[in-house]
């Protein structure tokens, strides 16, 4: 047991272990201190957690907007970013694309196709106010989940995305499908017309059938070397 005499020097003796100049404490010693419990941690609110806590919040979300205004609204929301200090909250606004490279006419041009037409992506903390400022930006008109709820994506539906997004050849479209009729504008079978037997999108090539000598003939031709008959 303790005296009374004894307890009160310890007290006495206590602001001393606070001070700087204190030696550090022993294991056991650690191992006695409380620690904070789980209750704790929620009570905190979300605006005093540090930005470390913040990045674990950060999920990528799909707004709904009016196919073809997609590059109008991540502008407008960029905006409302920037002049209402959301750039802690709202931190990446990206509109699904891959480089496309359209045959037509025996010609070649490359196009920025939009892979999700009316979608938009945003990584972004969600609260109330991120909610409202994403929201209601013009152009919006809703956030894609269930109900009020918007569902964020999960990280291989992210990364599918991103792949398709970085993909090194770009997707290749031609005006004609297997089956067509089309016409040879270019090389030795110029002016001819055939069939369309197969279409190799892998090496840009066509295979048309050409009634040559009374009998079909498969002709290999670039995308180029032919057109919609």
């Amino acid at each position: 047991m303790v005296n009374e005499e004894e307890f009160n020097e310890l007290e006495d003796q206590q602001p001393q272990e606070d001070s700087a100049d204190a030696p550090d404490l022993e294991p056991a010693a650690i191992a006695e201190e409380p620690v904070a419990s789980s209750s704790d941690e929620e009570s905190v609110p979300v605006s005093a957690k540090q930005p470390v806590d913040e990045d674990d919040d950060r999920a990528w979300f799909v707004i709904h907007c009016y196919s073809g205004y997609e590059n109008k609204v991540r502008h407008n929301l960029e905006q409302r970013i920037e002049t209402m200090g959301m750039k802690n909250m709202i931190f990446d606004v990206v509109i699904p694309t891959q480089e496309e490279i359209e045959v037509k006419e025996g010609k070649r041009r490359s196009i920025e196709r939009h892979v999700f037409p009316g979608y938009v992506l945003v990584n972004m903390i969600l609260t109330e106010e991120s909610w409202y400022v994403v929201r209601n930006t013009p152009g919006v008109t809703g956030f894609v989940g269930m109900g009020n709820d918007p569902t964020p994506l999960r990280t291989e539906e992210v990364a599918q995305i991103l792949k398709r997004m970085e993909a090194e050849a770009p997707h290749v479209k031609v005006s004609f499908k297997q089956g067509e009729r089309v016409r040879i504008i270019d090389g030795p079978f110029n002016d001819f017309r055939g069939t369309v037997d197969e279409i190799d999108m892998e090496h840009a090539k066509v295979t048309v059938m050409v009634n040559f000598f009374g009998r079909e003939t498969p002709v290999e031709l670039d995308f180029l070397q032919v057109e919609k008959s």
